[in-house]
């Protein structure tokens, strides 16, 4: 079904696209109903990541392994970890009855209630799967459902809604849930559900925020530009892409690193994920860092900064998640990130020019044979980024509309044109693609219940006045918000933490006079920064995962990168004219 949905997601927007150029209709309700498979998407991405047990998470060791016997903090973890994703389940058909009684359709003879059912299912299918790969042993799984359901029964104890010291122990068992291995969406919404319910307000208002950001007009772009970011992934355009540019910069000194902070920007930007080019392209690329003859500190380095490279480029999914969030034009964002993207990349490569000179490393030969022969055998792939631009900024299709021609693109010149993927490859691709969105969108969705809560709360509006106290100065106040997000960038996903924390800062940054585009960039890049930063950075962790060292081997490899990203970081952050040349 999985596969059915995704095709179909593609297939909308493109012939919205082919019949517009020959003039005719399209199908009735078309972004309608796109915005409707993304949610399916959504949730059955994530029962299949549940199934695969890999649902995003801030350990690399998930906690529903399967274990042979009871480890109790493991338990614990596992019985609360169920139980909240099946009270989310039971918040969800709420809404479903609610939407039942009082039918809206989205399409002819469909009711919105209809494409709605995937969330109380998709959940519910979570928590069959988190159980059957929590313990082997079906007595141990007996044990998980009973401790489940004595867990739900302190809903009768009404006093319990009340208390202060009930509310922060829940609050440490989530964060022990999380520390063992938890889903990221089950943290976020385990204290949704905590808030909520201690405020007296109806579960299903978190699935009414689920459901409200994620069928948003523009996040349909989010599985589009991944899929197409995997199928390339999976073909061999990233060794052809390595030799058009070892091509054209291989002869100049720290010619090899700068291939490939290019190579990882441009997956990066179109995946949407450091994580996944870092996975997918480091058995390629840290090989041949080592051939040319680079240091392992500097290789290990260099392959975990560029992952991240990437996600200041269109079409950046976190860029794209924060100008739906913010309410800012996503177009004049993705337009923004492209200068302090570029400066960003130019740090990093003077750098790798530098480390080429200091370790002496042999440089290539200038050929302008080579160069013509790899520009025409990459010249299909190479245009991918240009024609997204044009997609993006000439007008002729909109954001979705782009997104969906770039994957029937990607998926031509890889299938028919180079022939490096098969067909029975694609459902593999599909599935591989479904896993990370189905994570990064249950996510998404969760954290705006969680906001939600934070803005009826006037949280916002409590941290504006505490800061107009406290702060008085503009650049003091930038100087606060790097710290913050850095901080933030450590601790959380980059999803999460732009539905959390977005809400909070853009008034603040209102008060100050910051440009909500300046302030979109500022966010991402320091998140970028979080990512490399000590003791729980997230590529850290990948890094040390995918080439098996251990992490302060990664801490030691990385800290010249993330100096050099600081001071970008700080480029980005005090010469707004960088993000804002295009708005103004």
């Amino acid at each position: 079904m999985t596969q059915s949905v995704f095709i179909a997601l593609v297939l909308l927007p493109a012939i919205e696209v082919i019949t517009r150029i020959f003039g005719t209709t399209g199908v009735v309700a078309s972004p309608v109903l796109v915005q409707h498979l993304t949610l399916w998407i959504g949730f059955l991405g994530a029962v299949v990541a549940a199934r695969r047990n890999k649902l995003l998470a801030l350990t690399t060791e998930p906690l529903f392994v399967v274990n042979p016997t009871i480890n109790w903090s493991k338990f614990i973890a596992k019985i609360a970890t169920i139980f909240l994703v099946l009270t989310l389940a039971v918040g969800s058909w709420e809404l479903i009855k609610v939407e039942m009684a009082y039918p809206v359709n989205i399409a002819p003879y469909l009711p919105r209630w209809v494409a709605q059912l995937v969330m109380p299912i998709g959940l519910f299918l979570i928590a069959v799967h988190l159980v059957k790969n929590g313990y082997k042993k079906w007595q141990n799984r007996g044990f998980l459902l009973v401790g489940v359901i004595l867990l739900s029964q302190l809903d009768h104890f009404d006093y319990l809604r009340e208390s202060t010291v009930f509310m922060w122990l829940s609050i440490l068992i989530i964060i022990l849930t999380l520390y063992k291995g938890a889903p990221i969406f089950v943290g976020m919404g385990g204290l949704a559900i905590l808030f909520f319910w201690q405020d007296y307000t109806p579960l299903s208002a978190i699935s009414a925020e689920t459901y409200r950001i994620v069928v948003s007009p523009t996040l349909s772009t989010i599985p589009l530009f991944t899929l197409a970011g995997y199928i390339l992934a999976e073909s061999k355009a990233s060794e052809r892409l390595v030799r058009l540019f070892r091509a054209l910069f291989g002869w100049i000194p720290g010619g090899t690193p700068i291939v490939l902070v290019l190579l990882c920007g441009f997956f990066t930007a179109l995946t949407g994920g450091s994580g996944v080019t870092i996975l997918a392209l480091g058995g390629l690329l840290f090989p041949l860092l080592m051939k040319e003859g680079y240091s392992k500190h500097f290789s290990l380095g260099l392959i975990t900064v560029a992952g991240s490279l990437g996600l200041l480029f269109p079409p950046s999914l976190p860029l794209i998640i924060y100008g739906v969030t913010a309410a800012v034009s996503v177009k004049a964002i993705l337009l923004a990130g492209i200068i302090p993207g570029f400066l960003r990349l130019a740090m990093v490569g003077g750098w790798a020019v530098w480390q080429g000179e200091a370790q002496h490393v042999k440089r290539h030969q200038f050929n302008l044979s080579k160069i013509k022969e790899s520009i025409i055998e990459t010249k299909w792939e190479a245009m991918i980024p240009f024609l997204i631009l044009f997609g993006i900024f000439g007008g002729f299709t909109t954001l979705v509309e782009t997104a969906a021609m770039t994957v029937v693109y990607v998926l031509v010149i890889e299938v028919f044109v180079y022939k490096d993927l098969k067909s029975k490859d694609l459902r593999r691709i599909i599935l591989d693609c479904a896993t990370l969105i189905g994570g990064v969108l249950i996510i998404l969705g969760v954290a705006m219940g969680l906001t939600s809560y934070l803005v009826d709360a006037q949280i916002p509006f409590k941290l504006l006045a505490w800061v107009q106290t406290f702060i008085s100065s503009k650049f003091v106040f930038l100087l606060m918000l790097n710290i913050f997000l850095l901080v933030v960038g450590c601790m959380m996903d980059i999803f999460s933490a732009i539905i959390i924390v977005v809400p909070l800062i853009t008034p603040l940054g209102a008060y100050f006079g910051i440009d909500p585009v300046h302030l979109a960039i500022i966010f991402i890049a320091n998140l970028e920064l979080g990512f490399l930063t000590p003791p729980v950075g997230i590529n850290l962790f990948l890094s040390a995962y995918r080439f098996d060292e251990n992490m302060p081997t990664i801490y030691k490899s990385t800290l010249p990168f993330f100096m050099v990203m600081l001071l970008s970081v700080l480029a980005i952050t005090y010469i707004p004219i960088l993000s804002t040349w295009a708005v103004n």
